[in-house]
């Protein structure tokens, strides 16, 4: 995690400036997107700098719980419920499981109507079944003579021998959780069998099953609870609403929705995630390539894919139909008059009179869906696979190079923490990158205006999220390999600590536009009324620490980190006040 210190350093770096990416100059000639360059400045530097630092460090809204934190809380629970209720521990458990282990339901329907609640759990008061004073009484379900030593009853009074009850309760166990709501074996009796008996009657191997069941309980009854989706994770995550972040990380560093469990995806919605992983395992794009790609025979109408120049087609057996594969006529009507083996006269006839309009269409359209599908989905999968690899770096990072980077440039691991937050951070703009592009496959053909302006965003993306991988990849790799100290190496900490900060502003402000649907942009192309006034304002000052900022462009320029830097308006790159050119990005200062 940051310091408050670096969370104020990154704020005063220009997060979303279409300068740092694209290397717009005020003199330089406006672009196809310079109208979305405004858009996009006004847009992301017109929120409130409190809403900025809020969101760089959103508060944790999720709790992360070990097996003895469930057992401690469903203890508390249980306690709290049977101090209450001044009723027995095992008592207060049934009540919770068949209240979703929730105390306020438990002691609102208690003290709204306590009768109807033993009778619907199966507490009684007294038991329904009356045994005589015999020394000897007989099993219920065996029929057998037995001592009362050897006979136990539940609340009800029925008589079982303790070989029927474990029996019974072993059976229940095997057959899964449904053994936590164990009733009498008497068909007509509605007594619970509490976990005291469980202790009492079972084996070692079925009480541990059922205390396993019991503590699963907590987590899948409990609504405001779920157990990790990764595969082997054994934690459970409870979580408190009231913030639009269902992103949850949990410490086996597996990152998830807590609405629909899927991996975590922000800024799309899980409507569009299930959409578009229903997408990815379909049949649908298999008969698009279909389609697209093949013909059907016109005798057994298997589809048929061409694989060689020559039109003449035979299908596979047993059907052998020779056709062509233009018109798909029999091949024994085609000769020299036709066009022979490399043309098809017929055909080209057919289509001018509009013969195969229909046919042509629809393989077309079906090529086109394909092609956009294929565009989408494996960039999707390219930035999937790119994250992947980041993961297997960061962790030979931590595990390997930042010992010996340590050693190599005479400096604790403490200060190199820089680099393990770049890569965390590239990390994070790899997940969110790939999630864009399922947000742009989904994003409406006819909103030409907004369409635009996110593949402009993404691109800027991108291109940010490239710079700061290759510098932590590539040029990393020169001071690994060193065999000493290096004096550029804190000019390497300085560009990839800025790098680092400046793609994190960027990343949570395109994660906060499309969270919000580029609200800013409207159908017809222009700026809203807020990205309009605030641009007409953007000559007035801004209040923050008392510093005024005019236009994005000229401002950035002119603007100093300190008494001894200067800020490169291309890449925002905090330079010496010496230095001529940008040392990050060779751009001249101006």
């Amino acid at each position: 995690m940051d310091s408050e210190d670096d969370m104020h350093d990154a704020n005063d770096v220009e997060s979303v400036d279409d300068d740092f990416y694209s290397g717009d100059t005020e003199d330089a000639p406006m672009d196809y997107y310079s109208d979305y360059d405004d858009v996009a400045d006004d847009y992301f530097e017109d929120a409130d700098d409190s809403d900025r630092i809020e969101s760089r460090r959103p508060e944790q809204n999720f709790t992360i719980l070990r097996e003895l934190d469930i057992r401690q809380r469903q203890e508390d629970d249980i306690t709290r419920v049977a101090t209450v209720l001044s009723i027995p521990r095992v008592s207060a458990s049934i009540l919770l499981r068949h209240y979703n282990w929730s105390v306020s339901k438990v002691h609102d329907a208690w003290f709204a109507d306590e009768d109807q609640v033993r009778k619907t759990v199966g507490l009684l008061d007294k038991p329904v079944f009356q045994n005589s004073n015999a020394r000897e009484l007989t099993c219920g379900i065996c029929f057998e003579t037995y001592p009362r030593a050897r006979i136990e009853s539940a609340a009800c009074g029925h008589p079982y021998c303790y070989l029927c009850w474990a029996g019974y309760i072993g059976t229940s166990i095997n057959d899964g959780p449904g053994c936590l709501v164990l009733r009498c074996p008497d068909p007509t009796c509605g007594a619970s069998v509490g976990q005291d008996m469980i202790n009492l009657l079972a084996s070692d191997e079925d009480k541990e099953k059922y205390d396993r069941y019991l503590l699963r309980s907590y987590i899948e009854d409990n609504k405001k609870t779920k157990w990790c989706p990764a595969p082997g994770c054994e934690y459970a995550v409870t979580f408190d609403a009231g913030s639009g972040n269902y992103d949850v990380s949990c410490l086996c560093s597996y990152g998830f929705c807590w609405n629909c469990t899927e991996e975590a995806h922000r800024p799309v919605d899980c409507g569009t995630v299930s959409k578009w992983i229903l997408k990815n395992s379909a049949e649908s794009e298999n008969m698009n390539w279909i389609l697209a790609n093949s013909k059907p025979c016109p005798k057994c109408k298997r589809p048929i894919e061409k694989n060689q120049g020559c039109m003449h087609m035979t299908c596979t057996p047993p059907c052998k139909f020779e056709f062509c594969w233009l018109c798909l006529g029999a091949w024994s009507d085609h000769g020299e008059r036709t066009g022979g083996f490399y043309a098809c006269n017929r055909y080209e006839a057919a289509k001018q009179e509009g013969v195969y309009d229909e046919t042509e269409r629809r393989r077309e359209m079906a090529k086109n869906s394909l092609e956009r599908y294929t565009h989408y989905y494996e960039r999707w999968a390219s930035n999937q696979s790119s994250r992947q690899k980041a993961l297997a770096d960061l962790h030979q990072m931590q595990t390997i190079h930042i010992e010996k980077l340590s050693d190599t440039q005479c400096q604790p691991e403490s200060q190199l923490k820089f680099i393990t937050e770049a890569w965390l951070q590239i990390v994070e703009c790899r997940r969110v990158l790939k999630w864009t592009y399922a947000y742009g496959y989904y994003l409406p053909e006819h909103e030409h205006a907004k369409k635009q302006f996110f593949e402009y965003l993404q691109g800027e993306a991108e291109s940010g999220l490239e710079r700061l991988h290759q510098c932590a990849e590539k040029e990393l790799q020169l001071f690994l390999s060193a065999d000493g100290p290096s004096r550029e190496f804190n000019d390497f900490r300085t560009k990839l600590a800025g790098l680092t900060s400046v793609t994190r502003n960027y990343f949570e402000n395109l994660v906060r536009a499309l969270e919000n649907g580029l609200s800013d942009v409207d159908s017809n192309g222009a700026a809203s009324s807020k990205a309009t006034s605030s641009k007409n304002a953007a000559g007035s000052s801004k209040g923050r620490g008392g510093r005024g900022k005019a236009t994005i462009r000229t401002s950035i320029s002119s603007r100093m980190t300190d008494d001894n830097h200067w800020s490169c308006e291309h890449c925002t790159y905090a330079n010496v006040r010496s230095a001529p050119t940008c040392q990050m990005c060779n751009q001249q200062r101006r």
